[in-house]
């Protein structure tokens, strides 16, 4: 193995016990070094990450920013065990990504999604995902979040759900509304009557009695929006946006009971597991809604200083 192949490998597992998932960069980082062995190059430069970056003629410019961004991020590592590494210039094949606008599911959406997974076949199958769907709208959990659940990470005496594999690693707790532990406390019963002896520790359980899988529950998922007849002209509505749902509906409960959403907003981002505020304020889409009541409350308070 070559050196840089093996700064790659080192690179890879540092970033990843930080909690740090990088499929794409584990992908791409070893053809990256593949391709400055096959010139010869026995450190980074500019010119070749941009010319690596650059090889698919038949992409976006977006799909190069990205690539030239994951070198960038190796080389700022490498700069530090070789001198030699040139770091591509941030400002080097700039593009800014569009924002994925979400979908904002009602109330009324999401029962009927419900209810469209109350007709799935299986004798665990339907209430499972009742289940989930329910306790993502109702927490805005991370789907990824939910599959993870152990049987442990529920704590029925507190109405506590304890998240051991959030984003970057970080780990939270969750309070409960009394009736989301009864619909969880119900699944609970019925799962185990269903597999007494579980192949897996998971508080979620497939038909085979094991943890479900993301590209399962995804394929479901779009299989219960058809069913509930929901969908959108412009993007088709992700199983995600049941996150962005939960945080736009917070924020505007808080706004209709005369409360300071400000002061609020960290609370928000705790319990969604952001870093801080600024990562939360990239769910609260800019609905009417939402931008009347808080012009509202800014109207409100210039009137108070006049």
């Amino acid at each position: 193995m070559s050196a840089l192949h093996q700064a790659v490998v080192d690179y890879l597992e540092i970033r990843r016990a930080l909690g740090y998932k990088l499929r794409h960069a584990g992908q791409l980082l070893p053809q990256f070094v593949s391709f400055l062995e096959r010139q010869d190059a026995a450190f980074i430069t500019t010119e070749l990450a941009v010319h690596w970056a650059t090889q698919p003629t038949d992409v976006s410019a977006g799909w190069w920013a990205d690539r030239l961004a994951i070198v960038r991020r190796f080389a700022e590592h490498l700069r530090a065990l070789d001198p030699r590494t040139q770091v591509p210039p941030t400002r080097l094949l700039p593009c800014r990504s569009p924002r994925v606008k979400p979908y904002l599911y009602s109330d009324e959406e999401i029962m009927r999604i419900m209810r469209s997974a109350e007709d799935l076949n299986g004798l665990l199958r339907s209430r499972t995902y009742v289940t989930l769907i329910g306790l993502m709208a109702t927490t805005g959990m991370r789907v990824g979040e939910v599959i993870a659940l152990d049987r442990h990470d529920v704590d029925w005496r507190h109405r506590l759900l304890v998240v051991r594999h959030g984003k970057l690693g970080k780990s939270r707790e969750i309070v409960l509304h009394h009736t989301t532990v009864q619909a969880l406390n119900q699944y609970a019963r019925k799962r185990d009557r269903v597999f007494p002896h579980p192949r897996s520790r998971s508080f979620f359980l497939s038909v085979r009695g094991t943890r479900i899988s993301d590209t399962t529950v995804h394929l479901c998922f779009r299989h219960l929006l058809e069913r509930a007849a929901i969908s959108s002209v412009r993007r088709a509505p992700r199983m995600h946006d049941l996150r962005h749902a939960f945080a736009v509906k917070t924020v505007l409960g808080w706004y209709r009971a005369g409360l300071d959403v400000e002061a609020r907003l960290p609370w928000l981002s705790t319990f969604l597991g952001h870093t801080g505020p600024i990562s939360t304020y990239w769910y609260l889409t800019a609905v009417p809604e939402l931008l009347n009541l808080a012009s509202e409350r800014l109207e409100r308070n210039l009137k108070g200083l006049s």
